[in-house]
């Protein structure tokens, strides 16, 4: 399959924002880690706002971020939400209710647990009624939300938001599964290139080969370990290098994703015809 990427959206520890981070992914600039700062959303009235949970905020700003990037309008776009586990807190909380004597549940609480929770908060704030899809595939979840927004936008002949995001369970889930750092990432996809396209992706899915790209450096690559949603880096770090690359993500077992990335130059640069579509519908 072949895509072409429109947009980005960024928020993990040291990178709040893809333009803040890229210099960081792209090696001119040294990987501080730091506190994830995850903005109020602007897409929600403030009343909506106050109940939103980490999950819900962390994917409205980088859906947000990487749409405001590519240009695209929000509402008439598809939607592909990815993440391998839903809030961590509401989890816990939720459990706590049900194991002491007052198992009452707050129905805010509950309908914030649910894996789609973030999707629906999205059409919500976007008035939004294009197709969503929300998915889970543990630590191959990015892995599997991008596969699936790919074949979306080919299939489809649209374009799709991918919108990764994952946060930290707190004890005792921690102890049986561990998600070492908030981390969010989202990507806007088109069929074909547009003026707001800056690279081409092309996907395939093949058996495993044992040869998953790590992080430029051994700090990113522990970030990337750390989180599902943070084994977008080394496709980020591609990006952000701006030269032709190709690299594997881990999938399944014994199947495995192999892109080649390969930036795009504006028209005046390629010389000839450069394949350029208008603008597509969402």
């Amino acid at each position: 399959m072949r895509v072409f990427i429109e947009g980005i959206g960024l928020r993990g520890p040291g990178l709040n924002g893809w333009e803040a981070g890229r210099p960081v992914l792209a090696g001119t600039k040294t990987y501080e880690p730091a506190s994830v700062t995850v903005p109020p959303s602007p897409l929600l009235p403030a009343n909506e706002r106050r109940r939103t949970v980490l999950t819900v905020k962390l994917a409205l700003a980088v859906g947000a971020e990487a749409f405001e990037a590519a240009g695209r309008e929000i509402a008439e776009t598809a939607t592909v939400f990815t993440s391998s586990g839903g809030d961590g807190e509401t989890i816990h909380q939720i459990l706590e209710t049900l194991a002491s004597a007052d198992r009452e549940l707050s129905p805010t609480r509950f309908h914030n647990s649910v894996h789609n929770a973030p999707a629906g908060y999205w059409s919500i704030a976007a008035g939004s009624r294009a197709p969503s899809s929300s998915l889970c595939c543990r630590d191959a979840s990015f892995a599997a939300g991008l596969l699936e927004a790919a074949v979306q936008t080919t299939v489809e002949d649209r374009a799709v938001a991918l919108i990764a995001y994952d946060v930290c369970y707190p004890e005792p889930l921690n102890s049986v599964r561990q998600i070492g750092a908030v981390f969010g990432a989202a990507l806007i996809l088109a069929p074909y290139p547009t003026d707001a396209c800056f690279s081409r992706l092309d996907i395939e899915l093949l058996p495993e080969s044992g040869g998953a790209r790590a992080a430029s450096s051994g700090a990113l690559d522990d970030l990337r370990r750390s989180s599902p949603a943070a084994r977008s880096l080394p496709l980020l770090e591609a990006v952000a290098r701006d030269e032709p690359q190709t690299l594997v993500l881990d999938y399944l077992p014994e199947l495995e994703l192999r892109l080649t990335l390969l930036p795009l130059l504006p028209d005046a640069a390629r010389g000839g015809d450069s394949g350029r579509r208008p603008a597509v519908p969402a």
